[in-house]
Order: C-alpha cells, then structure tokens, then sequence
C-alpha cells in the first residue's frame, strides 16, 4: 500500500546535478584536467627513473651520471637514457662495453 505522506525531498529536476548517476559535468572537466597533466607527470617520473637506475649502474664502475652523460656525447654515443637504463639491467656485458667507451672518451 503506497504511503500518503508528502515527501520531503525537492522534486528530482531541482537537484539534478546532485543525485543523478552519471558524473556532472565539472567532474567530468576536472577528470579530464587530471589526465591531461597526469600524462605530462608521467613522463618525468619515468625519466627520473631511468636517470637513478642509470646512475645507479655507473657507480660501480667509478663514474657518475653527468660524468656518463658527458663521456656519452664526447664518444659521439647516441642512445636514450630508456634504453641505456633497459642495457643495464637486461644487458650488463653490453652496458659495460658503453662504459668502457665512455670512459676512453673522457680519458682522452
């Protein structure tokens, strides 16, 4: 049996925005913001990764990362810091060869 009392929420067409199920539209806009500066985020925190993991593998062999970085242009290497990182870690035999070239570069 329906009840005869009044209800005592606005009609639905007042508080559209606050009760329906999809998302409003300024989440949406604010979503969309999110992801926009999201994946510019995301592109520095990988290449801060790389710079550590490649730092990281240089060490034991006496250098450091701008020390790598600058015996890499002086030996006229170009390879990205993914994939040197990538070497270093699937690839140590390749990685030190990069090393040793390095380091000839900037003994000389």
């Amino acid at each position: 049996m329906p009840s005869t009392r009044k209800s005592s929420r606005p009609p639905k067409a007042i508080t559209a925005g606050a009760r329906t199920r999809s998302a409003s539209p300024s989440r949406v806009e604010k979503a969309n913001q999110y992801a926009f500066r999201d994946r510019k985020r995301r592109k520095r925190t990988f290449r801060a990764l790389w710079i550590q993991r490649l730092n990281a593998a240089v060490r034991p062999f006496g250098l450091n990362y701008s020390r790598f970085i600058a015996g890499l242009s002086k030996a006229g290497i170009v390879i990205d810091r993914k994939v040197l990182s990538d070497l270093a870690i699937r690839e140590p035999a390749a990685f030190e060869a990069i090393v040793g070239q390095v380091k000839s570069a900037l003994a000389a």
